[in-house]
């Protein structure tokens, strides 16, 4: 099982000490997750204070509202990443809508293309660093280091089909960045969290 990823009895455990108020539980969580959150959230507002007021928002979130996440659903980290994304989204919405009234800032339109494309990169980043190791090695072999998929195979010391495979495959869950769907609403907003 990779890094990031948790079983999900250890999610149901977890989720239940968070509805019990136990403190310790969320410490653990932060702990495990802290920096994700905060990367997402930093790669989506491009500023260290911004990050870290959506880093402390999704966790105060997960405290109050424990019940929120539903492990039923999928992992706590694919929870987090999606609230933390939300939260980072509606942020930089607010900043920017804040800077259009004050006569700051450029067109709605420009406001929306800059959110789209900060979902997109959180996405892809979250996306990548999620993948199964073997894909994620493939595709920085391949695309950081510039090798073709022949070197690539050698790399890894597997065949050139598989060297492909792992390549399709991985650039075929990168593509799902830019499927970012309707726009959700926040915590708080009349939307499930």
């Amino acid at each position: 099982m990779a890094d990031g990823d948790t079983p999900p009895r250890e999610d149901r455990r977890m989720r239940q000490r968070l509805a019990d108020g136990e403190a310790a539980a969320l410490g653990e969580v932060y702990d495990r997750y802290a920096s994700l959150v905060h990367g997402l959230a930093h790669r989506v507002l491009g500023e260290e204070r911004a990050a870290d007021a959506v880093t402390h928002d999704v966790f105060v979130h997960l405290w109050q509202y424990p019940e929120a996440y539903d492990p039923r659903e999928g992992p706590l980290r694919s929870w987090l990443a999606d609230l933390t994304h939300r939260l980072a989204v509606q942020r930089l919405r607010s900043t920017g809508a804040t800077a259009l009234t004050r006569g700051d800032g450029g067109s709605r339109e420009e406001l929306e293309r800059t959110v789209r494309r900060a979902s997109a990169a959180a996405r892809a980043d979250y996306i990548v660093h999620s993948m199964p190791a073997p894909l994620r090695a493939a595709l920085e072999l391949a695309y950081f280091q510039r090798r073709d998929y022949r070197r690539t195979a050698a790399d890894l010391g597997v065949t050139e089909d598989e060297a492909r495979r792992r390549l399709r495959l991985g650039l075929q869950l990168l593509s799902t960045a830019h499927d970012t769907g309707p726009p959700r609403t926040a915590p708080g907003q009349g939307g499930a969290a």
